[in-house]
């Protein structure tokens, strides 16, 4: 009966799609739980009936548990800016640079004092809220740092460091900015009594 098949041959992508489509259903099941309460059961695809004000008995809802949105950095103003910033700045210099930078060149460049450019600070934090989301396996599955790569860092790292990104006045010597922040430095970084 074998022999009445016929040949069949998958395509290699379609493990890959597969993976994909079996990652984004992981990430709508956690974000289903997150947004029921942590209390969807994945089996039968519906959260629990909701309580009525009487049957909670654990007193008001804190608001710290309510699930939010990452805060795009563009939007924040000071504090939550400069807080940010520097979170940002310790992936930035503790991941992307020593893991995925090689050194500047005229066809790749980069700047050292990038939170100066304030394209760079978007496209970064964009990336970097993305590398949160895709490097957790209970909403990516395992497949998530290679969406990452593809769909969020490759893209990323061509716009910066292309010859006409951020960086074009930037060499390993010189700091030019054609869009400057207001202040030189981040006041994230200024010292207390400075």
């Amino acid at each position: 009966m074998a022999d009445d098949m016929p040949d069949f041959d998958v395509p290699v992508g379609m493990f890959q799609d597969v993976e994909d489509i079996k990652a984004r259903v992981a990430r709508l099941e956690a974000l289903v739980q997150t947004l029921a309460g942590g209390e969807f059961d994945s089996e039968v695809g519906e959260a629990p009936e909701e309580t009525t004000a009487d049957e909670d008995t654990d007193g008001p809802a804190d608001p710290e548990d309510d699930w939010k949105y990452p805060p795009f950095i563009l939007l924040l103003d000071s504090p939550e800016y400069d807080d940010e910033l520097r979170a940002l700045t310790e992936w930035v210099e503790g991941v992307l640079v020593p893991g995925y930078l090689a050194s500047p060149s005229a066809d790749a460049r980069w700047c050292h004092l990038w939170w100066e450019h304030p394209v760079a600070i978007a496209r970064l934090h964009a990336l970097w809220l993305a590398w949160q989301e895709c490097t957790d396996p209970a909403s990516c599955g395992y497949t998530g740092p290679s969406v990452w790569h593809r769909d969020h860092l490759d893209p990323c790292m061509r716009e910066l460091r292309s010859s006409t990104g951020p960086f074009q006045g930037c060499t390993k010597t010189e700091h030019q900015v054609a869009h400057r922040m207001p202040s030189t430095v981040p006041s994230a970084w200024r010292q207390e009594g400075s």
